[in-house]
């Protein structure tokens, strides 16, 4: 039982540091470009919170992946390295997010346009995050 504990671990705290990191990227960059709004008196999209926060739903799917292997049937080392290698791809989904988000953020404060362009792109890297989620399951069933 201690192998799965560890792919429990692993597939949730991987995905929240990725979103941790992606977050505060993200978070980063909309400062940056709210405070070039400010200094050229513009207005600052406050959509540029929706940037910051995307790669927090990583996170959600490392929890849920992380429930799914308490509950899995599979072998110890299975559940383990799912976890693991689950894990790893939402968190890199999550910081590639930020970094995608980032430079949106720094898009949509230049130059005030292309807003849902950058949610498309953005959702591009999401998808990653949720094909893993459930090819993960799929392997645990």
């Amino acid at each position: 039982m201690g192998l799965q504990f560890i792919g429990m671990a692993c597939a949730l705290g991987l995905s929240a540091i990725g979103s941790a990191f992606g977050a505060g990227i993200a978070s980063l960059a909309s400062v940056g470009a709210w405070k070039k709004c400010y200094a050229n008196g513009k207005s600052a999209p406050f959509m540029m919170v929706a940037f910051s926060g995307a790669p927090l739903t990583q996170t959600i799917y490392g929890f849920l992946l992380m429930n799914f292997i308490r509950g899995s049937e599979a072998s110890a080392l299975l559940c383990m390295l799912v976890g693991i290698f689950c894990g790893v791809a939402i968190g890199l989904s999550a910081l590639f997010q930020g970094r995608v988000a980032a430079a949106s953020a720094d898009a949509l404060g230049e130059t005030g346009k292309g807003t849902a362009n950058y949610f498309i792109v953005i959702g591009i890297v999401e998808t990653v995050a949720l094909f893993t989620l459930v090819f993960g399951l799929l392997l645990l069933q």
